[in-house]
């Protein structure tokens, strides 16, 4: 299904990064004081966090306040077995799978959306649209089934879970999403065929889904931009002192490595780049000038971004190559 012709529309993807959420608002509020309206929104963890709230209706300004007046230490909720001195968060990791709940999180991001009026992905239901998987929902959001070695692109994937995608809880598909393996525990979920799974975050098999929106064609209404997390050439080492911390490490440099090296290979003309200033994916403890500090990063990645932006000859350079090159497939598929 083609989309309608726009003028200022564009579809966007955010990539996750923990913390580090405040550059891809930084970078939003630069988006929309040049006139353009967000069409379809996805992401990965925190980069879904984001894409939520622009699809429940948030301005990068009230995104702001929200984050600035968020302190991320809460989303450290542990339960009594893993406040015992020493141990805890060790029996925690063995026993469930994750140190911390993230029942706070969960509850917080449903409060966000319940304000907006939303609370499951039928709320986001795309009339105009609603005959394309691709485009169905305002919103999609990436996570990973752990047990099914699978990518996940939530609401549709929740089909294979008994669950309808209009009533899917948007709140519990962004909970899924952004549980940081060994930080956070994960989902578990029952399949169709009464197999249990566990569901973590989606930056493990995708962290920056720039390509979910794409259909294909030689010439799209509109595009689609991600909105990526860029950690600095030479960043500051991870300190380690115990597995809280190390299992950090492991996390921040299973996405921060992979992602910095398919950036510099890619050359990707549509990516916002957006510096993380040395901040890592799991510091939560990160301050309020931090946080400002991320959201100017965001901005002026933005600005500089669409200074040189030229969709016409983002077009005629990739999407017409891409357009040839599934043709050449396709064909050398036929008897």
């Amino acid at each position: 299904m083609l989309k309608k012709q726009g003028t200022k529309k564009i579809d966007a993807v955010f990539e996750g990064g923990g913390v580090k959420g405040s550059g891809l608002i930084g970078a939003v509020a630069l988006t929309e004081s040049l006139g353009y309206v967000f069409e379809n929104v996805a992401g990965t963890s925190a980069g879904a966090i984001v894409a939520s709230l622009v699809a429940a209706g948030y301005t990068a300004s009230e995104m702001k306040i929200i984050l600035e007046q968020t302190d991320y230490e809460t989303f450290k909720d542990i339960n009594a077995v893993g406040e015992i001195p020493v141990i805890g968060p060790g029996l925690n990791l063995i026993f469930g799978k994750g140190i911390y709940e993230g029942t706070f999180f969960e509850n917080w991001i449903r409060k966000l959306l319940a304000d907006k009026g939303v609370r499951t992905f039928g709320d986001l239901l795309m009339e105009e649209y609603k005959d394309d998987p691709r485009y169905r929902y305002k919103l999609q959001v990436i996570a990973s089934d752990i047990s099914q070695g699978k990518l996940l692109v939530l609401p549709g994937d929740s089909v294979d879970y008994g669950i309808e995608p209009d009533a899917m809880d948007v709140a519990r598909a962004i909970r899924m999403s952004m549980s940081i393996p060994y930080f956070y525990k994960p989902l578990k979920i029952v399949t169709k065929a009464k197999t249990r799974s566990y569901i973590v975050d989606g930056g493990i098999l995708s962290n920056y889904p720039v390509w979910i929106f794409d259909d294909g064609t030689p010439n799209p209404p509109w595009p689609t931009i991600g909105y990526k997390l860029v950690d600095p050439k030479e960043s500051r080492p991870h300190a380690i002192y115990g597995p809280i911390t190390l299992f950090g490490a492991l996390f921040s440099t299973m996405m921060e490595a992979h992602d910095a090296r398919y950036i510099e290979d890619s050359n990707f003309v549509r990516t916002i780049p957006i510096q993380t200033l040395a901040v890592h994916t799991t510091d939560f403890d990160i301050n309020l000038q931090t946080k400002e500090a991320l959201y100017q990063s965001g901005f002026e990645g933005a600005k500089k971004f669409f200074e040189n932006w030229d969709f016409e000859a983002y077009k005629k350079t990739y999407r017409k190559k891409e357009s040839i090159h599934r043709t050449q497939r396709l064909w050398i598929r036929k008897p």
